[in-house]
């Protein structure tokens, strides 16, 4: 594998700058009381459509940490077939792989209408900027390819 530039070391006003967003979102979604646990399974949704190895795994032990069931760590790429989530947990989760997946179109108006009916302008809030900087962030640590250990 080609050594990349590791964009952290090469630049670390701009990465420290992105940390302090993502810093920013966890405050968001505490405000919008969402639980921590949950906040890693939907930042480890976001690295599975991206295929993040390194923040696949950084997550999954977070939300271990946090006391997330090994179940719904297991089931996050099934979860609309499984009944372990809750109506706004899966909103949640369709809102991030929405986003996730903006490259096949835009979000559609259907996810913000299903969403809304379920989510608080404060939730909604925290899951999208969630998503859009775990987006961020997997692709710092593909592009840098961050090693796996």
């Amino acid at each position: 594998m080609t050594n990349k530039i590791n964009l952290k070391k090469s630049n670390p006003t701009i990465f420290n700058k992105v940390i302090e967003l993502n810093n920013e979102v966890k405050l968001l979604i505490k405000k919008a009381n969402i639980e921590e646990s949950f906040f890693h399974l939907l930042l480890l949704r976001v690295s599975q459509i991206n295929g993040c190895a390194y923040c696949l795994r950084m997550h999954t032990k977070d939300a271990l940490d946090c006391g997330e069931s090994i179940e719904r760590i297991s089931v996050i790429p099934a979860w609309r077939e499984t009944q372990y989530f809750n109506e706004k947990e899966r909103a949640s989760l369709s809102l991030v792989e929405a986003i996730s997946n903006i490259i096949q179109g835009q979000v559609p108006n259907e996810v913000y209408e299903d969403v809304k009916e379920v989510l608080n302008e404060d939730e909604i809030a925290a899951v999208e900027w969630s998503a859009i900087t775990m987006n961020t962030l997997n692709r710092i640590a593909i592009a840098s390819r961050y090693e796996v250990k």
